[in-house]
């Protein structure tokens, strides 16, 4: 618990590295669709989302992401782990049609944390990769990401709820060798959001915010649109 809350704290305060180069002022967007399946009478389950990355509103493509696991839930549903793999599909920007692809193996762990009285509803995520990734080295990376829902016009996020939407999640490289004699940062990137959520119902929930995503070199700004459904 007292790790919970020393990332807690973490979160508050933290601010982005790196200015802003040649795409400051173009807005991205993400269109994100997000699943979980607990099977019935099991603690197993599964998880997966599917993006569609654009540099700018729609168009030009940054990734197509698509990505799923399965699951396993504590029974006091203190944690949830999750063994996943990912596919990757990396445009590059502007008006080249030119796309490189990754294969990602993934583990990760969510921990559930609500704090004063309740109202504010967290989840710590950690979160390991293995990546493969076309025409580099063996690649690795670790996340960690905080995410903080608010709800706003009730203590629980159900049907008719608005809710506030709030993550941060950084980045760290494994290696900084790619192969062929090139190099990248330890710190990898780092995303922070702020967005507004309604519950449409008790299984399905519609987000839309804005993130902004740093690395040591750009800092970039993304619409993100997202339908989270649970079954």
């Amino acid at each position: 618990m007292k790790l919970k809350h020393l990332l807690t704290v973490s979160f508050v305060g933290f601010s982005f590295l790196g200015k802003a180069q040649i795409d400051e002022n173009k807005i991205g967007s993400w269109y994100m669709y997000f699943f979980n399946a607990d099977f019935k009478e099991s603690q197993f389950g599964v998880q997966g989302d599917s993006q569609y990355r654009n540099w700018n509103l729609g168009g030009d493509l940054e990734q197509l992401l698509l990505r799923g696991a399965v699951t396993y839930r504590l029974q006091d549903k203190s944690a949830k782990f999750a063994l996943g793999y990912a596919h990757i599909t990396s445009g590059a920007y502007g008006e080249s049609n030119e796309t490189s692809a990754e294969s990602r193996i993934y583990q990760e762990a969510s921990l559930p944390q609500k704090i004063f009285d309740g109202r504010f509803h967290l989840t710590h995520r950690f979160r390991y990769e293995q990546r493969f990734v076309e025409n580099q080295d063996f690649r690795t990376r670790v996340r960690y990401n905080l995410f903080v829902n608010v709800p706003l016009n009730s203590k629980e996020i159900q049907k008719n709820t608005y809710y506030l939407a709030l993550y941060n999640e950084l980045f760290i490289n494994g290696e900084k060798e790619i192969g062929q004699g090139r190099m990248v940062e330890i710190f990898d990137r780092n995303r922070a959001y702020i967005g507004i959520g309604y519950a449409i119902n008790d299984k399905i929930r519609v987000q839309t915010g804005y993130m902004n995503q740093a690395t040591n070199t750009v800092s970039k700004g993304q619409l993100q649109l997202s339908l989270h459904q649970n079954f």
